[in-house]
């Protein structure tokens, strides 16, 4: 039971949901951990789901790769940091499933965020072969958002395993009050769960059991 978990853009909740998922895992019995193989700014995120995972690992295993500039890890290199080490974060990620019945791994910034020069988060969820689950923003915009994830997340044949719409902000517009219902018509793609702000706790969804 392995996931990698990607979003529609930077700050959609990746951690928020992702840490969500490993602590309803984990309620239902299950050996799962959250894992951030790459961390650009503050390691808050790692740190986050290494508490989610009741701390089994410590945070160098669930972040092996932490760049110290808030932007894209392609981004931290040309400012001067050293590439990020994509084998060494890949090798960590199947470390971790090898200990461990399922690993929530999730992404940095969104689906195409450059890694480095000519790979992208894209490519690394394509090494790992793991189904994906795509978070999405809820706001005007998600919906194209959303499909465009699904669409791409195919074309490299990976299993989009779920959506999960988050509600970041409190907002009634017409598209707050629809996302939810039309991408619940996507075919092929479960509506996992609808999150929002200061939820602590969530059912563990039944398509990924």
């Amino acid at each position: 039971m392995n996931y990698f978990i990607t979003g529609t853009d930077t700050d959609c909740g990746k951690t928020f949901v992702t840490a969500l998922l490993v602590r309803a895992a984990r309620a239902a019995g299950r050996d799962v951990v959250g894992a951030k193989p790459f961390c650009c700014g503050p390691r808050d995120d790692a740190e986050i789901l290494a508490q989610a995972s009741g701390h089994v690992e410590p945070t160098d295993a669930i972040n092996p790769v932490w760049m110290k500039n808030p932007a894209a890890p392609r981004a931290c290199e040309l400012l001067g940091e050293p590439a990020a080490d994509v084998q060494g974060a890949l090798a960590a990620m199947r470390g971790l499933a090898a200990r461990h019945a399922g690993v929530f791994c999730e992404g940095v910034g969104g689906w195409l965020a450059p890694v480095s020069a000519h790979y992208t988060m894209a490519d690394f969820a394509k090494d790992l072969g793991w189904p994906v689950i795509i978070v999405a923003r809820d706001k005007l915009g998600a919906l194209n958002h959303a499909l465009l994830t699904v669409e791409s997340v195919r074309a490299r044949g990976l299993e989009v395993a779920g959506l999960i719409l988050n509600k970041t902000e409190t907002c009634n517009d017409a598209s707050a009050r629809t996302n939810e219902a039309i991408l619940a018509e996507t075919p092929g793609v479960p509506l996992l769960a609808v999150v929002g702000p200061g939820e602590a706790e969530i059912e563990f969804p039944a398509p990924l059991s």
